[in-house]
């Protein structure tokens, strides 16, 4: 397991003009520190280093220790606003993580068997993934990196949903929660398209042109 850590610097010259000022000059990034029983606080944080951080997928769904001018708290990444054009990271939401509270957080799927798959190595299909991450409930410290999806079982025409889903424990999905007919699909194994079938519409479609 990563561990995380960040350095920011608490900053009290707010506004958009600030904001460009502090990326243009300084490289770093503006960002918000909130929830928990503390007021939010803005803080800078060094561009170089959050965008190393962000290369690691694990970052998105990890605690990450943060100091801010010495004063360590720990912090989940909400949300980040990216330049439109530019590979450039132009604001980020961090939330505090409280002991004993539950966080909501996107976590990524790894799909693991593969190739292994019973329906692609006797079915002769196809994985198709319809999701590649999901949003859990949890304390903190039951905060999985990642859930696993294992295909090795999953037949030729099988559909695996969010419930077929084996979470750690004291996680919860919040879609599920939302009831019944929020059962996303997840991955299938569909049978591959064949030439034939395709050549025969497209030969339909030139008569019907005609």
């Amino acid at each position: 397991m990563v561990d995380f850590t960040l350095k920011a610097i608490a900053r009290n010259d707010l506004g958009k003009g600030a904001s460009r000022r502090l990326r243009r000059n300084a490289d770093m990034v503006p960002a918000i520190i909130y929830g928990g029983d503390k007021a939010p606080q803005s803080v800078s944080l060094e561009a170089r280093e959050l965008n190393k951080a962000l290369e690691n997928e694990a970052f998105y769904s990890h605690i990450i220790s943060i100091s801010v001018d010495g004063k360590k708290e720990n912090v989940l990444l909400k949300a980040l606003q990216r330049h439109p054009a530019k590979p450039r990271i132009m604001h980020a939401d961090l939330l505090r993580v409280v002991a004993g509270h539950k966080v909501t957080v996107h976590v990524p799927l790894h799909f693991i068997n593969e190739d292994s798959c019973v329906g692609v190595k006797k079915g002769g299909g196809i994985i198709s993934h319809t999701i590649s991450d999901v949003e859990i409930s949890c304390l903190p410290k039951d905060l999985p990196e990642f859930i696993e999806v294992d295909m090795a079982k999953v037949e030729l025409g099988q559909i695996l949903h969010l419930s077929d889903l084996k979470l750690p424990k004291g996680a919860t999905l919040v879609a599920l929660a939302q009831g019944a007919d929020h059962d996303l699909p997840v991955a299938n194994v569909h049978a591959p398209r064949t030439a034939t079938a395709d050549d025969t519409a497209a030969d339909e479609g030139e008569e019907s042109a005609e």
